[in-house]
């Protein structure tokens, strides 16, 4: 039964996605939900996937599920057409894995056998990415997560037709540029970012999927506060890359260099170890963030203190 407060509704588009390639619904589409918290984002029991996003047209809700090869999506919402037209890039119609050999090293090999269902999605929603990017810039992963949880529950706005639980569409440019410093700070984001974010609403008109990939990421770096890691995370989420690799992640290069060479590394070690995969970089990293667990290197970072 939908919560209360939701509104009851009938479908008012269905559709039926077909997938070329073997595609696991759930683990392609966890690079796009931040933490099982995110408002916008829901695992049903049902094994079904229900997401809240705005388009072009106002916002809509997907309710994705996936039976016997074949992914049945039903969509609510203004937004409803367009957010099922979009359902095949979404879960990797783009993707093209030519030229991807996992045979290189044993470690990837036994990744891509163990998850041949991994695709690269493709949300194409650049500033609905670009938010909780931002926000995970230089700061504990839970921290972000918890941020971006709060201010979408804050400042969203309820998702449309029959949500098993209360879903939050996340806010439009307009509102993250207009919100306060007292309310960033209330979500533990400090001025670094939240400016970065009302930078980028200013300018995301211009902030779009459908121009050339190079062309995409040059516009995101022109914005001040989003550097290469930020443009690399964005790219591989809004933009179906698959060849991005986020730079400056203290962590990441460490898994890497474990992964594949049983020692840590740092960036340029990690690029170089990366390059007989170039095309297909991210793809690489992302089958090594889901099947290693490297030993701890040093402390823990410390959660950071609420901002008052």
């Amino acid at each position: 039964m939908p919560p209360i407060d939701a509104p009851v509704a009938e479908p008012l588009v269905e559709d039926v996605y077909r997938p070329r390639l073997p595609l696991d619904l759930r683990l392609t589409l966890s690079a796009l939900r931040r933490g099982g918290g995110d408002p916008a984002w829901f695992w049903a029991p049902d094994g079904a996937v229900w997401q809240a996003t705005s388009t072009p047209d106002g916002p809509a809700t997907r309710r994705l599920h996936a039976v016997r090869g074949e992914v049945r999506v039903t969509a609510w919402g203004p937004g409803a057409e367009r957010a099922v037209a979009g359902v095949p890039a979404l879960l990797g119609a783009a993707d093209d894995p030519t030229g991807f050999d996992p045979a290189l090293h044993r470690v990837v090999r036994d990744a891509a056998r163990r998850l041949p269902g991994l695709r690269v999605p493709r949300s194409g929603h650049v500033f609905e990415a670009l938010v909780p990017a931002v926000l995970e810039q230089r700061v504990v992963g839970l921290d972000a997560k918890d941020s971006w949880r709060r201010l979408v529950r804050r400042h969203g706005t309820p998702a449309p037709g029959p949500t098993p639980v209360p879903l939050r569409v996340p806010p439009d440019a307009s509102v993250w540029a207009a919100l306060p410093d007292w309310e960033w700070r209330s979500a533990g984001v400090e001025g670094a970012r939240s400016g970065a974010v009302r930078r980028a609403a200013q300018v995301a008109h211009a902030l779009r999927a459908d121009l050339p990939l190079a062309e995409a990421r040059r516009r995101l770096s022109t914005v001040r506060g989003i550097g290469p890691w930020t443009v690399a995370e964005v790219a591989s989420r809004a933009l179906g890359d698959a060849d991005a690799v986020s730079v400056g992640d203290f962590h990441l290069a460490h898994l890497v260099g474990w992964a594949l060479t049983g020692v840590r590394t740092d960036d340029a070690g990690m690029l170089e170890l990366l390059e007989p995969w170039r095309g297909h970089r991210g793809r690489v990293v992302r089958l090594l963030e889901l099947t290693q667990r490297p030993p701890r290197f040093g402390p823990r970072a410390p959660r950071a203190r609420p901002l008052v």
